[in-house]
């Protein structure tokens, strides 16, 4: 998580003593389990991810909204589920996400959410495909209080960004862009801090100068550089980039890959954050697209009894132990995001 100046005071601005002290138990937690190999936690997470539906209007090849290829359920989150989350959590909570899968600007009451938060103090950030950023909409986006907005952009001619963003219009992306801008100027709005994040892969690698370029000119505040997680990468891929820097896997030399990252006994987001379905599932973190390591159902028990039972617990033990016997910590490549 990186903040440029103005959007650093913005963050900081939201510290609370009682945050502060949150943030303080659960650093202290992480640093005691792995100092002594036992899974112990105190408070609850810095930040949690909200997933406002699993739908999406593009087909990203590596993305299962795009591809269609969940196995669990697609829908809208409730809003009486989000609202009752956060009434738990606001006191102590840092950082929401307004992301997991699907484009969150399909949930018809995606913005009333963001106000919900926003007006309890906590940071707030969503990441869209803009295709939806009409003027209407822009202006509500900058009038929720919504802090940080991530437009993805890969590609900086239509060609390119349909490579990846199959089905979308580049055109919508810029208009969706430029209407964010003019209504920031209009209301006179510091927030959101607008980003374009750009996922390198192969048919736009050629692009980084561009993108920069572009967003300079369209009034965008930063641009960052993600790498993208391939699902079967080990014999290769046309979307691994050939910029070695911005690729997460390392080419054998012999026609295979393998992850760059070294696969510790340890993991700083299964004490600081987790994820939240648009169907109230809890799951470790993002890398668990089809919630197959649920944590337990805010349907059923409350948000606090879940993140303190025993079978969190059981898996952070797990973890520490042996992350490698952990299917979804296999592909991990946290961390490998370039900023610009």
């Amino acid at each position: 998580m990186k903040f440029h100046l103005t959007d650093a005071f913005n963050f900081l601005s939201k510290l609370t003593p009682l945050r502060v002290l949150n943030a303080a138990q659960v650093t202290g937690s992480y640093v005691v389990s792995r100092l002594t190999g036992r899974a112990w936690h105190w408070g609850v997470p810095l930040s949690i991810s909200f997933e406002p539906t699993t739908s999406c209007n593009l087909r990203c090849p590596e993305c299962p909204s795009g591809l269609r290829s969940f196995t669990r359920p697609t829908g809208m989150l409730e809003d009486s589920l989000f609202k009752a989350t956060i009434d738990q959590l606001h006191r102590q909570l840092l950082y929401l996400i307004f992301y997991f899968q699907g484009e969150p600007y399909l949930h018809k009451n995606f913005l009333e959410l963001v106000q919900y938060a926003s007006r309890k103090g906590i940071y707030t950030a969503t990441s869209t495909n803009a295709h939806y950023l009409n003027d209407e909409t822009a202006r509500q986006t900058v009038e929720s209080g919504l802090d940080r907005l991530i437009i993805s952009i890969d590609g900086t001619t239509q060609e390119t960004y349909a490579a990846y963003r199959v089905g979308g219009k580049l055109e919508k992306v810029l208009e969706g862009t430029r209407n964010v801008v003019k209504w920031k100027k209009k209301l006179k709005s510091k927030t959101p801090h607008l980003m374009f994040q750009f996922l390198v892969v192969r048919p736009n690698e050629h692009q980084l100068e561009d993108v920069q370029k572009l967003a300079k000119e369209l009034g965008v505040d930063e641009v960052v550089f993600k790498t993208a997680q391939i699902y079967d990468y080990e014999n290769g891929s046309s979307l691994i980039p050939t910029i070695d820097y911005y690729s997460r896997y390392r080419n054998n030399g012999n026609g295979t890959y393998s992850i760059k990252n070294k696969l510790l006994n340890h993991c700083w987001k299964m004490w600081h954050s987790c994820v939240i379905t648009w169907d109230g599932l809890v799951v470790p973190c993002c890398f668990d697209k089809d919630a197959e390591y649920r944590q337990g159902d805010l349907k059923k028990e409350t948000f606090r009894s879940l993140w303190r039972g025993a079978r969190y617990r059981n898996f952070r033990q797990a973890l520490i132990k042996s992350r490698s016997e952990i299917e979804m910590c296999r592909n991990c490549t946290e961390g490998t995001r370039v900023w610009a």
